[in-house]
């Protein structure tokens, strides 16, 4: 199956990386979202990286101009008819992203594979929304994606063969490094990843440490290049806890349970860096 035309709903944080890496592959992408205003702001950063990446020296000029023209811009789900592959790339809100898979479904050619780059929602779950359970697929991207080389590459029960080897092939064409999961809550990523960032947080609820110390021991003891609470903050508090709560609910088990203190920043509006206020605070 040849793949010239590549959609992507969602033109946020994950949506618009997405866009940038399939047209920087060569790939024609139709990038959509809900409001003309959301779509301007995630063209807006792509054409901002293309540009630092000019400045750097490493990409030219019309190269940029080349990966811009290939992006088409859109407020209507309609316009997936023309895609021959789709990444669903909206809020980790389970409701939306059937409904949205119920549209696609109707609207998308019978060949067209659907993936989603669902943090924890169950694939199987998702493909069950569809009339082409074989064609749905997770494709879980990393943020910030132009950056991240990782694709969880996830199967769900009805995954075709077929459709596997495509999406996986499509992830190396964008220059990443795949990696097979199956259809557990959390996948391999965020069932590690999660778990960690929310014991941060309750070290942080039982006043253990600060965030800077919670951070520090993180990043000069385990060597990892970020603190969880500073992740957190990148990822977004919200989904943080939506994809705890997906743990939580999916094993049943009281060590995935959330921490209130992520409920009580999330409830407040303290996202993270994209509501200038998480852990830590953001111009």
């Amino acid at each position: 199956m040849e793949i010239n035309t590549f959609g992507v709903i969602g033109a946020g944080q994950m949506g618009n990386g997405i866009a940038q890496v399939a047209a920087m592959s060569g790939l024609n992408v139709i990038m959509n979202d809900i409001k003309d205003e959301f779509v301007q702001r995630g063209l807006d950063n792509i054409t901002k990286i293309l540009s630092k990446n000019v400045e750097k020296g490493k990409m030219p000029s019309a190269e940029k101009y080349a990966v811009l023209g290939r992006i088409r811009t859109s407020t209507d789900i309609k316009d997936m008819a023309d895609a021959d592959f789709v990444v669903e790339a909206a809020v980790e809100r389970e409701d939306l992203k059937f409904k949205i898979f119920r549209a696609l479904d109707e609207i998308c050619k019978p060949n067209v594979i659907l993936s989603t780059n669902t943090s924890s929602i169950p694939i199987g779950r998702i493909a069950a929304q569809t009339r082409r359970p074989e064609k749905v697929i997770g494709m879980h991207f990393m943020n910030p994606v132009p950056v991240m080389k990782l694709v969880e590459v996830i199967r769900g029960l009805a995954t075709s063969d077929e459709t596997f080897q495509i999406t996986w092939d499509l992830s190396i064409k964008f220059g990443k490094t795949p990696a097979e999961a199956n259809d557990f809550p959390g996948f391999i990523a965020n069932r590690i990843l999660m778990p960690m960032i929310n014991e941060a947080v309750f070290c942080l609820y039982h006043d253990v440490g600060t965030p800077e110390a919670i951070d520090t021991v993180m990043k000069l003891g385990m060597n990892h290049p970020m603190g969880p609470l500073a992740l957190a903050d990148l990822i977004g508090l919200d989904t943080c806890l939506a994809v705890m709560e997906t743990l939580y609910e999916g094993f049943k088990d009281s060590k995935y349970r959330p921490c209130p203190l992520l409920r009580k920043y999330v409830e407040a509006g303290w996202l993270g860096k994209k509501t200038g206020r998480g852990f830590y605070g953001y111009k």
